[in-house]
């Protein structure tokens, strides 16, 4: 009698639990439907916010003289000047038009030492207070060279307007507003959906022991019963024969991608015989890549920079530095400095820097990383065959304004509505890169 009442009693029990299992999934399911729901709201409001800043931001530099003199500046300017106030190796630019007529502008940035040589009191007063270094020539700028500088160098050192702003109304950001309620409601919300599946598999396991799969109370402690566990994997053949079987997998696996990563020397990072840092350079200073390599938009090699380029600006900054004067031990022995090379690919492999950057458009980072960023400088992509297929196959060709892809761009479009891939141009035939 005692026996029957207590099976009725533990099936009560299973009963209950049960019931609550279904009311916890319940409960569980409206809790992830509404975190759904908060989180597409505050994807909704973020996209809003961002629309209408970039809607609300002026466009940098607008009209084409402005963006043909940033390149302009970049190309030429930006290693000894700034758009600011700050002293780089020369003056900064900013209000330059107030300082200096546009004629005696453009006679200065033709000819320098011309304008110093006539005797021009301001020019050797600028002379002689920076130094003496002297100012490259850039004689072959015209007047549409020169204005566009000019253009760029006041819209950069503009203040910059995020739009009309309303004395007698103060906003609040985003940040501190809705937003930021919404991330507190998203993530309280996830913590609630974590504490119910905990309680859910508790109950779970609860089940599981009053329907006889686990004895509620059991004598053996835990490290009996997870030493009896392995016992029983142990002595399971296809256990055993399932491990054997992805030891063997795993081994293969690991044995082939070591065959497919000989010569490949992604991650190299050599140490250069004078220490220069790509992030001071490029990143802090903003130096333009072409200054240095000069031929990455003209030729098939970037160019490695010889040290009379190092000295444009090392005639006059840091002189004294042990790294520096390695600078002038190469020119004084008339040896070149021997740079060590980090992307290096096979010979029987064809590369044109020019066709990716000039024709392509494609920035250097996207074979070589953030650059700005590296203190000493790393190969960070595979540059294997398989890696520059797969960016054949999705970077597409660029024909606007450019009419020798005219006709290909027309005869493309007639076969297909996508837009015309490297691939379509004959980007995967053997001969385009072994020739």
């Amino acid at each position: 009698m005692e026996n029957n009442s207590s099976v009725v009693l533990q099936s009560e029990k299973v009963g209950v639990l049960h019931l609550y299992i279904n009311m916890i999934r319940k409960f569980y399911k409206s809790i992830l439907a509404l975190a759904v729901v908060v989180s597409i709201s505050l994807g909704n409001a973020t996209a809003q916010d961002s629309t209408s800043a970039a809607s609300a931001a002026p466009a940098a530099g607008a009209g084409g003289d402005v963006a043909k003199g940033e390149g302009l500046f970049k190309n030429n300017c930006a290693q000894c000047h700034a758009v600011t106030a700050e002293v780089v190796v020369g003056p900064g630019l900013a209000g330059i038009e107030e300082r200096r007529d546009y004629a005696w502008l453009k006679k200065w940035i033709n000819n320098p030492m011309g304008v110093i040589g006539s005797g021009d009191k301001y020019a050797n007063e600028l002379y002689a207070k920076y130094n003496k270094t002297q100012m490259t020539a850039f004689g072959a700028f015209g007047d549409d060279e020169v204005k566009a500088i000019l253009a760029y160098v006041k819209s950069a050192a503009a203040p910059k307007v995020e739009g009309p702003v309303d004395p007698n109304k103060v906003t609040q950001p985003a940040e501190t507003g809705g937003g930021k309620f919404i991330n507190v409601i998203l993530i309280s919300l996830l913590v609630i959906m974590a504490l119910v599946l905990v309680a859910l598999l508790g109950i779970l396991q609860l089940l599981n022991r009053l329907s006889g799969g686990e004895s509620l109370e059991s004598s053996a402690s835990f490290g009996e019963k997870l030493k009896a566990s392995f016992k029983n994997i142990a002595a399971n053949k296809t256990v055993r024969s399932a491990i054997v079987w992805a030891f063997i997998l795993l081994a293969t696996k690991a044995t082939f991608d070591g065959m497919y990563g000989i010569g490949v020397h992604q991650g190299y990072a050599p140490k250069q015989p004078i220490a220069f840092s790509h992030k001071l350079h490029a990143g802090e200073m903003k130096i333009n890549c072409a200054y240095c390599h000069t031929g990455v938009y003209k030729g098939k090699q970037s160019g490695i920079p010889s040290a009379n380029i190092c000295m444009n600006c090392h005639n006059a900054i840091k002189r004294e530095s042990p790294e520096i004067q390695k600078i002038y031990s190469a020119i004084e022995s008339n040896k070149p400095i021997e740079w060590v090379r980090v992307h290096n690919l096979p010979d029987l492999a064809y590369f044109n820097h020019a066709q990716h950057t000039n024709v392509g458009g494609l920035e250097c980072k996207n074979c070589h990383g953030e650059i700005e960023k590296m203190e000493v400088v790393q190969q960070r992509s595979s540059l294997t065959m398989g890696w520059c297929i797969d960016c054949h196959r999705k970077s597409e060709v660029n024909g606007k304004d450019n009419g020798y892809y005219t006709k290909l761009m027309e005869a493309h479009s007639l076969v297909s509505k996508g837009a015309m891939k490297v691939q379509d141009n004959g980007g995967l035939e053997c001969a385009k890169c072994h020739y």
